[in-house]
């Protein structure tokens, strides 16, 4: 574990576990780099070497007022894959972090990278606008906004416990663990990141960066997703992708990383392995 100091002056956190070919993942919002223990430890076992870092205001890192934008999201990253020299290396992001995996190859360029999946991701567009006709009303995440300044506590316990895993879904059986690691995860981070990130996930365009990406890309994404709806997410990125895959489940939720580990392993390292 350590830290990398980006040019505006932020401290941030990552880990650094084991050797061999590189896999780095990029968390959701409002999370940490904990949100990726399940698959650090699988490709830990599986002979790679396995980095994830803190973005900028949320989890160990520097909880600094400004900069909670894509832009500066993807420069973090590339400041740690400078920091670390790394070469050859696979790139997954789950949610706001698919965003910042995109930005980061349409800004940074794909010289160290082989190959990338997203899950449950949020490019193209999240919000609604006449071109994006399928995405949801920006009354939505102005909403969250409003609910994270009145009790961020509550806003956390109840995306975690309701529509993020699909715990408010016919016949789920939550896991009292899992909501509590949620909020754990969410309430290290500090509100002033969280607040400006809804904006930067929902309102960032990433069409033009998705068409710049020549490499393998596999995009991961539930039918049943409640907080990145299917049809303004995965299927468009996947066609805009010069060589992206579509691997689509029907009852997934959007945190499946977590509640379904081992199907996600399982074609995450069927996907680098190809």
């Amino acid at each position: 574990m350590g830290t990398v100091k980006t040019k505006d002056g932020v401290d941030i956190f990552y880990k650094d576990w084991g050797k061999g070919q590189p896999i780095v993942f990029s968390h959701g919002w409002p999370l940490s780099s904990d949100d990726w223990d399940a698959q650090m430890l699988f490709f830990l076992n599986h002979g790679y070497r396995v980095i994830a870092h803190d973005r900028r205001g949320h989890g160990r890192s520097s909880q600094v007022g400004d900069g909670h934008d894509m832009d500066h999201y993807a420069d973090d990253l590339a400041a740690v894959t400078t920091h670390l020299d790394l070469e050859e290396a696979i790139h997954i992001g789950h949610s706001t972090g698919g965003g910042e995996v995109v930005r980061y190859l349409g800004r940074h360029g794909e010289g160290r990278v082989a190959k990338a999946a997203i899950l449950c991701a949020v490019p193209p567009l999240m919000v609604k606008t006449p071109a994006n006709p399928n995405g949801l009303p920006k009354e939505v995440f102005d909403g969250f906004q409003t609910a994270l300044a009145a009790n961020r506590s509550q806003f956390y316990r109840d995306v975690a416990s309701g529509p993020f895993y699909g715990y408010d879904r016919p016949g789920a059986k939550p896991s009292e663990a899992v909501i509590d690691n949620w909020w754990r995860q969410g309430m290290v981070g500090d509100a002033k990141a969280h607040y400006d990130g809804i904006v930067a996930f929902s309102q960032t365009d990433f069409t033009e960066d998705l068409k710049k990406i020549n490499i393998p890309v596999l995009v991961m994404h539930s039918e049943d997703d409640q907080i990145v709806p299917y049809t303004a997410s995965g299927p468009l990125s996947a066609k805009l992708l010069k060589n992206g895959t579509l691997k689509t489940y029907k009852g997934f939720p959007h945190g499946m990383p977590t509640t379904e580990a081992a199907t996600i392993n399982a074609d995450l390292l069927a996907f680098i392995k190809a």
